[in-house]
C-alpha cells in the first residue's frame, strides 16, 4: 500500500519531515523505516583525499529528519542500491509512467494539476486495484493485517514532554544565552525569558510557507519558554 505521496517543488528536509508526519500520525508508528542513502536520511562522508582530510564518518551526525524518526523510536534503515529497494521502484515506475502520459494527453502543465492526477492514481492504486503480487486490493491487505494484529504499527504517541506534535515533527538547532538572556539566529536578537545566561537551549523551528512564517519554539530542560514567529524569507536555510 502507497501510504503517501505527492509533488513538491523541492525534495528537502522539511519536505521530508512532512511526508513522515502525515505517515505517522495516520497509520502509526513503524517499528522500521526502510530508506536510501538520500542526503536528508543520512550523513555519509566520503574518503580522504590528498586535498581534504575529514573529522567526522558517515553516521557521526545526524540528519534532521533523522532526528524526528529516532525521537519516536522507530528504527532505520538503509538500502545500498536501487535493487534492493524493488518494492517501492516498482510503484514508483508505474505512476511515473501513467502520470506523465496523463499529464501529456491532458495538457496538464501546473503541480496542482498533476498532483490531481498523482492523487487520482494513488487512490486506485490502492482502493481499486488487485495487486499483481499478492491478489488483493492494497487497502484491504492492510486493514486484515492490523485487524488480526500482524501489523508492526503501533499507536501513534508523542514522546514525552512533548504536548504538540509542532514540537517533533520540526526543524532543530541549539544556540546559548548570552549576558542579556537573549540568543542569535541568522542575525535576529530573541528574548529568552527564565534561562540563566551561558545555559543551552534548544530551538524547534516551523517554516510556514504559505505564511511566510518560521516559528520558533525555545525548549530548556524539558520545559517550552518562550515562542516567538519571524518573518521566514530572512532564513534563507529554512526557506
Amino acid at each position: 500500500m502507497l501510504l503517501y505521496a505527492d509533488f513538491v517543488p523541492e525534495e528537502n528536509t522539511w519536505a521530508h519531515i512532512q511526508a513522515a508526519q502525515s505517515v505517522l500520525q495516520t497509520f502509526g508508528l513503524p517499528f522500521r523505516y526502510y530508506v536510501d542513502n538520500l542526503r536528508v536520511f543520512r550523513f555519509v562522508q566520503k574518503r580522504d583525499s590528498f586535498w581534504r582530510t575529514h573529522h567526522l564518518g558517515t553516521d557521526d551526525v545526524d540528519p534532521q529528519w533523522k532526528q524526528v524518526l529516532q525521537e519516536f523510536k522507530v528504527k532505520i534503515i538503509y538500502a545500498l542500491s536501487p535493487q534492493a529497494k524493488g518494492k517501492v521502484e516498482r510503484p514508483y515506475r508505474w505512476l511515473q509512467d501513467r502520470i506523465v502520459r496523463t499529464c501529456a494527453l491532458e495538457k496538464l502543465i501546473s503541480m496542482e494539476d498533476a498532483r490531481a492526477v498523482l492523487r487520482e492514481e494513488v487512490h486506485r492504486y490502492n482502493y481499486q486495484q488487485v495487486h499483481s503480487t499478492t491478489g488483493e486490493v492494497p487497502a484491504i491487505r492492510f486493514a486484515n493485517a492490523k485487524k488480526a494484529g500482524n501489523s508492526l504499527f503501533r499507536p501513534f504517541a508523542l514522546p514525552k514532554p512533548y504536548k504538540s506534535a509542532k514540537d517533533v515533527f520540526c526543524l532543530r538547532t541549539i544556540r546559548t544565552v548570552n549576558g542579556y538572556r537573549r540568543i542569535s539566529l541568522d542575525r535576529h536578537s530573541i528574548e529568552v525569558p527564565k534561562v540563566d545566561v551561558r545555559e543551552d537551549v534548544e530551538l524547534r523551528l516551523l517554516p510556514d510557507l504559505a505564511k511566510n512564517v518560521l516559528e520558533v519554539r525555545i525548549w530548556f530542560q524539558g520545559n517550552l519558554v518562550h515562542s516567538v514567529n519571524l518573518p521566514l524569507n530572512e532564513f534563507r536555510r529554512y526557506a
